[in-house]
């Protein structure tokens, strides 16, 4: 694994501060990112303990976001249309804003966060509250095999990709399918958006990495989409080498071009990128030290993971923000990791109150822009990072 990029060292980026522990010195980790020339997969190279990241804390709820609602709606409605499972089998399945679209009965969901486990375990849910393993892939096979296996921005949370494919081929049905949904690495790497690299993002898959990568468990991808979410994702359809009830689409194929074309499989690339991502943070700090010689009242909008990510390396703290507004109620009253911002609960922005607002959400902009139209109209600025720091 050869070392690309150092974003220096970082606070776990969930651990919202509260106020009785706000001066205690914080874990930090250093973050540093990495690309292995074998299989062409990117991850960071310093992981930190499964269990100091997913516990009963976790603060992140996706049904708090409608465009996570939305999506995970017509992703349901398509997986019956197309695939009519009798089994549905979630992987990190947060608080049921995907499971909630099935029938209990047909649904199983893996929620290694207690807090958000026994949200949908309260419904009347079949929900494990368990990290994903063989172990538990064991335990669930000698009950019933599953049709579709799903896992949004989860499995490249896990360190041991062996025991989460090994996992997946014990669960699933011989005609089963897994649905993959993760950032895309060719979407991160052009849009300079390095905030997609922290101490959960183990990995950031290429299509060319993952495709490498299951070949090894006699797995293959079938089919492709690629979608808006998270600043750009794909979402992969996986099958069994074995099954012969799906062709796989000339997609796959197509996206693999695209990215080798990108240079995805030379180190080069991401060496161009950490240049990149330097110049970046030099021209954020930059916009924010003007601002604040001009006495401009600046706040946050989504105190994310990127947020926190992005701000910590680019040495912008508390003295610069007012506080950051979000909508996820447990982080509401805490402090951002690092940087010791106030989080606020949400309200609509007013340009009589506020000058300027960081986007930390970037990746929601279409729904924030919709939502902040009057403040936009009214001469309200935003602050941006991706694709190059600017303010908008």
């Amino acid at each position: 694994m050869k070392k690309f990029l150092d974003l220096g060292f970082q606070p776990l980026a969930n651990s919202y501060l509260d106020i009785k522990n706000l001066n205690k010195r914080e874990k930090k980790f250093n973050l540093s990112v990495g690309y292995n020339s074998k299989n062409n997969l990117v991850s960071i190279l310093n992981t930190v303990p499964k269990e100091q990241m997913f516990n009963e804390d976790y603060p992140y709820k996706s049904s708090e976001s409608k465009t996570m609602k939305k999506q995970f709606k017509n992703l349901a409605a398509y997986i019956k249309k197309k695939f009519d499972p009798k089994t549905v089998l979630e992987i990190g399945s947060n608080d049921g804003a995907f499971i909630k679209n099935f029938s209990k009965k047909n649904v199983i969901g893996v929620e290694p966060c207690k807090n958000l486990a026994n949200i949908t375990i309260r419904k009347g849910y079949k929900i494990y509250p368990n990290y994903w393993d063989t172990k538990l892939a064991k335990k669930i096979s000698k009950i019933n095999k599953v049709d579709i296996i799903y896992s949004a921005n989860t499995l490249s949370h896990i360190k041991n990709y062996s025991e989460i494919f090994n996992a997946i081929n014990i669960t699933l049905n011989e005609n089963g399918i897994l649905i993959l949904e993760d950032p895309s690495l060719l979407e991160c790497i052009k849009k300079t958006a390095y905030d997609q690299f922290y101490c959960e993002h183990i990995y950031v898959f290429s299509t060319i990495a993952l495709h490498q990568i299951l070949k090894k468990f006699n797995l293959e991808i079938f089919y492709i989409q690629n979608l808006d979410t998270h600043g750009g994702s794909n979402r992969y359809f996986i099958k069994k080498k074995s099954n012969s009830k799906f062709k796989i689409s000339k997609n796959v194929d197509k996206n693999l071009k695209k990215e080798i074309k990108f240079g995805l499989n030379k180190f080069s690339t991401y060496k161009k990128f950490s240049k990149k991502v330097e110049s970046s943070r030099i021209k954020l700090k930059k916009i924010f030290d003007n601002l604040l010689k001009n006495n401009k009242k600046i706040i946050g909008y989504g105190a994310t993971a990127k947020s926190c990510t992005v701000l910590n390396y680019c040495k912008i703290d508390k003295k610069y923000f007012k506080f950051f507004y979000d909508t996820t109620s447990y982080k509401i009253g805490k402090y951002l990791p690092g940087t010791k911002i106030l989080i606020k609960k949400y309200k609509r922005l007013k340009s009589s109150e506020v000058d300027y607002v960081y986007l930390g959400a970037w990746n929601f902009k279409k729904e924030i822009f919709k939502k902040e139209y009057n403040f936009i109209k009214n001469g309200g600025k935003f602050i941006t990072h991706v694709p190059s720091p600017k303010i908008i």
